[in-house]
Order: structure tokens, then C-alpha cells, then sequence
């Protein structure tokens, strides 16, 4: 019998864990006009743009544009260069989107592309609250070695970054 009760606790934790995102949302509304989903409009993204997609309906992965690649921190601590198709493998979305203006133009950090090829190969110690893809975004596009847990966080920064409405766009690549 302690197998339903394991399904049980799990199914609860997913719960709490996509009410606790409900919530953050909401907050963020202030400065997010537009999450992953909400517009159909398809944008290219750019060398610097910031890139993400969904992971079982609940969280987002996130990661730097450069060169036709996207650079991401892996959960194993490896920073990487790796397709858009790749970006996508094994998560439950089937579409990355891009972080843009009310314009749909994708807001560009410069100093991200260099920074996050910079530590392109390095390890990390990976940790899903600590040290994770949203804090190494935030640390490539804002040069700062604030604690950014989750998307909602990141999302924080960038509008403290960019000083405006952020947009999340679908891509034409998938």
C-alpha cells in the first residue's frame, strides 16, 4: 500500500508547486504583459535574446541565443551550446519562445552573448533552487550574481534590466 500513498504525496507536491507558479504570476503581471502561450505572433530571435520553454506544463527552461544555438546550463552543471531541436528534447513543449518588447522586437543583451560563450564547456555545481538556468540567464544578461530561483525571478530581473513590459513570443524555430 505505500506505493498510492507515494503517488498521492507526489501528486500533491505538483500541486503546491503550480499553485505557488499561479501566484508568482499574478505578482509579476505588473511587468510580465505576455507569458509563453499567450500571443500567437511569431518572432526570429536574435544573437543576445533570451530564450525559453516549458517543462511539464508546471516549470520553464531557459537559455541564451547565439549564433543559430541556444546556450543553457544543463542540469548536470555543464554549460553548452546546443540547438533549438535539442533545446526541446525530452521537455514537454514543443515550441521556445522569446523574450521581447510590447513591440515584438526580442530585447537584446549584448554583453550576454559574450558572457554566456565566455563560460561555454565550464562546470557548475547545479542546484534546481540554488544554481540553476534562470540564475545563470540573469547572471549572463545582467552581470550580477544575484539569487534567482525560479522564472518568475528571472522575469524580475530582466524587467529591472530591460525597464520594460516584458513579452514572451512563439518562435518560428521548433
Amino acid at each position: 500500500m505505500p506505493v498510492p500513498l507515494i503517488w498521492i504525496g507526489a501528486g500533491l507536491a505538483a500541486i503546491y508547486a503550480g499553485d505557488k507558479v499561479r501566484q508568482a504570476n499574478k505578482v509579476n503581471r505588473q511587468f510580465v504583459q505576455h507569458y509563453p502561450g499567450e500571443v500567437k505572433s511569431i518572432v526570429s530571435p536574435k544573437d543576445g535574446a533570451i530564450v525559453c520553454c516549458g517543462i511539464y506544463g508546471v516549470f520553464e527552461h531557459t537559455g541564451i541565443w547565439v549564433d543559430g544555438n541556444i546556450i543553457e546550463l544543463k542540469g548536470n552543471g555543464l554549460i553548452r551550446g546546443i540547438s533549438p531541436q535539442r533545446f526541446l528534447t525530452g521537455r514537454s513543449g514543443n515550441q521556445i519562445f522569446v523574450l521581447c518588447d510590447t513591440y515584438a522586437d526580442p530585447l537584446i543583451a549584448p554583453k550576454a552573448v559574450e558572457s554566456s560563450v565566455a563560460r561555454l564547456f565550464e562546470y557548475t555545481r547545479y542546484d534546481l533552487i540554488r544554481n540553476n538556468c534562470h540564475r545563470f540567464v540573469s547572471q549572463c544578461v545582467a552581470q550580477t550574481n544575484q539569487p534567482v530561483t525560479s522564472f518568475s525571478d528571472l522575469n524580475r530581473v530582466l524587467h529591472a534590466y530591460f525597464k520594460t513590459a516584458l513579452c514572451w513570443y512563439p518562435t518560428n524555430i521548433s
